[in-house]
Formats: C-alpha cells, structure tokens, sequence
C-alpha cells in the first residue's frame, strides 16, 4: 500500500475522495428514507469531493500515460516519422494544458467571493480543483516532452 501511495499519490488521493462522496451520498440516502431527516450539507460537500477527484484523478491518469488516445496511425508509421508526431502532439498537450491552467486562476480570480449555497464557504474551493488538476497536468506534460526529448537524443 505505501508503494501504491508513493508511486501513485494522485489516484490515492482521487480514491479517498470517491469514497467520501459514495458514503456522503449513501449516509444521506439512509438519513432521508429511514429516519426522514437529510444531512443538509451532504451534497454540496459530495460534489465538491466528486470534482477534486476527478481533476486529481485525471491528472494523475494523465502522468501515467492512462489517457484516452488513438495512436493506430501513429504506430503504422515509420519510427522517425512516429517519434515525431508523437512529439508534435505533446507539445500541443502542453499548450492546450498550460493555457487551461491560465484560465482556471482566472475562473478562481473572479469566483472567489462567490459563496457556496449551504456551508456560505468560498467558491475558491471547488474551482480551485481546476488549478490543481490544470497545474499537474502541465508539469507532466512538461516532464513527457522532457523525457521525449531525452529518449530521442540518446536513439539518434
């Protein structure tokens, strides 16, 4: 289990928050259909914990090379041609992540002072799941180009 943490600690942490929703919605459901009360801030903590992990997940996913991706043309190519689009894509991956992750501290910026519905707590919360998950996502791709880069120095 301590190697698991070690080596995946954002899938441990996505773990831990799915199971605080499951057992936040299952807790509520009890709650409301046999002692016909509700746990009021179970579901705006249940959402809140869902989207930290999967942005943390996801993040996660993404630094071991867990994402969705269609690389059968890729593969058909010839070597050079392939290690090239491969290159290609993930300096593109990088952009697109990078510029996600300006535009999340934006979102946080303006959201900020925005109160939640139940608990009155700063919005920043939530959203700022993006910057975490946005933040991660650019380091690693940064850390792919790199070791591309260092694979393809040391084939040629």
């Amino acid at each position: 289990m301590k190697k698991f943490i070690r080596e995946n600690p954002e899938e441990f942490i996505a773990a831990i928050l799915i199971v605080v929703t499951t057992s936040l919605v299952l807790l509520n459901v009890f709650f409301r259909y046999f002692l016909n009360s509700g746990i009021y801030w179970s579901e705006e903590v249940a959402t809140t914990c869902f989207v930290w992990s999967v942005f943390v997940g996801a993040a996660g996913a993404y630094r071991n090379g867990a994402q969705l991706g269609i690389d059968l043309l890729v593969n058909k190519l010839p070597a050079s041609a392939s290690r090239a689009v491969k290159l290609i894509v993930q300096c593109i991956l990088l952009l697109i992540n990078a510029y996600v992750l300006y535009l999340s501290i934006i979102y946080v910026q303006r959201t900020y002072t925005i109160a939640t519905s139940v608990l009155a707590v700063s919005s920043a919360w939530v959203s700022s799941s993006l910057i975490v998950g946005f933040g991660l996502t650019t380091v690693y791709s940064l850390m792919h180009l790199v070791n591309m880069f260092r694979r393809t120095g040391k084939e040629a």
